[in-house]
């Protein structure tokens, strides 16, 4: 990713640098959150971000559809429909049409799971971070042992990494705060742990507006770029 482009993307966001942690103390978390309901829109109403996938983990193809999966469903609770692009890693060639080759605007953001082994000091209870306005990371590792402790519980990888990733994405959303309640709550114990494995760990009503919101003004601002485009394309036509 070319530096210009973050720089022009967080002078157009004038976004500050937010570094979510979740300390498991006993799932005491520090900058991961999660739930409220808001009524489910219809995909073609609803805004749209594209989320592109970098997969630097042994996390599994099935494992990550299933992921994503449950993150959209998350979202488009909260009335935003949700487009997964997974992006391979180490292109060697270049494809105009790809979209996980063109430049980065405002509809699209990038997750990338990330190897325990990247952490650089960070704490074996971290379980992601977001810079805003378009990067969130998720420490893969630590979610394989979070699942297995709560193997009782019927607590499988897929769920919890969805909602890590809807977390991380939520930053990037709402910015760097956390809820009370819901799948934004700054530290989760055994309630949260049951919400996610019914599937209730959710925005609350007030984000889902807020994500609404904010998924209108990405989609605004990328149009009225293309349009901006358009027109100077067809001025330089004019002159020539």
């Amino acid at each position: 990713m070319r530096l210009a482009i973050w720089a022009r993307l967080i002078k157009q966001f004038h976004r500050r640098r937010v570094s979510l942690r979740i300390a498991v103390g006993f799932l005491a978390v520090m900058g991961l959150n999660y739930a409220s309901n808001s009524p489910t829109q219809a995909a073609d109403s609803m805004p749209t971000i594209r989320v592109r996938v970098l997969n630097f983990t042994k996390a599994t193809p099935q494992t990550l559809t299933s992921a994503e999966r449950e993150a959209g469903r998350i979202f488009g609770d909260a009335g935003l429909n949700v487009v997964w692009l997974n992006c391979p890693l180490g292109q060697t060639t270049v494809n105009p049409t790809d979209p996980c080759q063109q430049p980065l605007d405002p509809s699209h953001v990038i997750v990338r799971l990330l190897s325990d082994r990247t952490r650089k000091g960070l704490r074996d209870s971290v379980f992601g971070f977001a810079i805003l306005p378009a990067l969130a990371s998720v420490y893969y590792e630590s979610l394989i042992t979070l699942a297995r402790t709560y193997r009782a519980e019927m607590l499988d990888l897929p769920t919890i990494l969805g909602c890590v990733m809807a977390h991380e994405i939520g930053h990037l959303l709402l910015g760097s705060n956390h809820s009370a309640t819901g799948i934004m709550k700054a530290h989760w114990g055994r309630r949260q742990v049951r919400e996610l494995i019914k599937g209730d760990l959710l925005f609350t009503s007030q984000q889902s507006k807020l994500i609404q919101a904010e998924g209108q003004t990405r989609m605004h601002f990328e149009m009225s770029q293309v349009q901006a485009a358009d027109s100077n394309s067809a001025n330089l036509l004019r002159r020539m």
